[in-house]
């Protein structure tokens, strides 16, 4: 029951994340449930995102070489800072990690719910920030290594981050802030999974029956799109993740 269970969980989580994102909300819960202690089931959820993350970049790779004169810095600043929110994931107790998850999964939630007013807001005052030169600059590299401290140590609701980073670096092209927003995601996700294995902090067994059900599900989310309208997926997944964000907080009273 443990494998269906991550194997269905992950075909969902994959198709959500195809079809409308947020598919960590599903996967993540699913491996507590099989018994797997939170630190590591959230670093196995990274690396059961991750191929995700890589063939998505790799098919909006034209989108992405129009900013291909970012792409070095912000893979390093990615690589340098979502490895240390990966080493600030492997210090913390399963009990404190226990206490945040509520709290992460609401904030998730709640970027997920309303990240296109996020999105919209940031870019609408982006100019501002560009004008401010090369304060400006280091304002928004600033803002990316809080991103990908936060994507190292939880992977949920990072997607959402890094659109609103690109809207304030004043991208408008949605093509290729996806694109850019895999990437980065990848680029994240691959240090910490390396980090994580490293410190055997990583359910290989569970992982990849999550990462297994990941793959399938996105591929054939992909596939047939456009006979699920989106919207529903939307709401399905933000009702889903308050629910599951009230048993955590709930988890942590009783």
């Amino acid at each position: 029951m443990t494998e269906l269970l991550l194997l269905l969980a992950g075909l969902l989580g994959g198709a959500v994340n195809s079809l409308a994102g947020g598919g960590s909300f599903i996967v993540f819960p699913a491996l507590l449930l099989a018994g797997v202690p939170p630190v590591i089931a959230n670093a196995s959820n990274t690396y059961a995102a991750l191929p995700g993350y890589a063939s998505g970049a790799i098919g909006y790779w034209k989108a992405i070489l129009q900013y291909r004169h970012r792409l070095v810095l912000y893979s390093i600043v990615a690589a340098i800072f979502g490895y240390i929110g990966a080493q600030l994931l492997l210090v913390v107790s399963d009990r404190q990690f226990s206490l945040v998850v509520p709290w992460l999964m609401l904030f998730a939630v709640v970027l997920f719910a309303f990240g296109k007013q996020i999105n919209n807001f940031v870019a609408a005052r982006a100019g501002a920030s560009r004008r401010m030169a090369l304060a400006g600059a280091a304002l928004l590299l600033a803002f990316l290594a809080l991103v990908c401290i936060y994507g190292g140590f939880f992977n949920a609701g990072l997607g959402i981050l890094l659109l609103a980073f690109l809207a304030t670096a004043g991208m408008t092209d949605i093509h290729a802030m996806n694109g850019l927003k895999l990437w980065i995601s990848a680029v994240v996700a691959s240090v910490a999974v390396i980090r994580f294995a490293i410190s055997g902090s990583i359910d290989w067994y569970h992982g990849s029956l999550a990462l297994v059900g990941v793959t399938i599900g996105g591929y054939l989310a992909a596939r047939y799109a456009h006979l699920v309208p989106a919207k529903a997926i939307r709401l399905a997944v933000i009702v889903y993740g308050l629910v599951t964000t009230v048993y955590f907080f709930w988890r942590i009273i009783v």
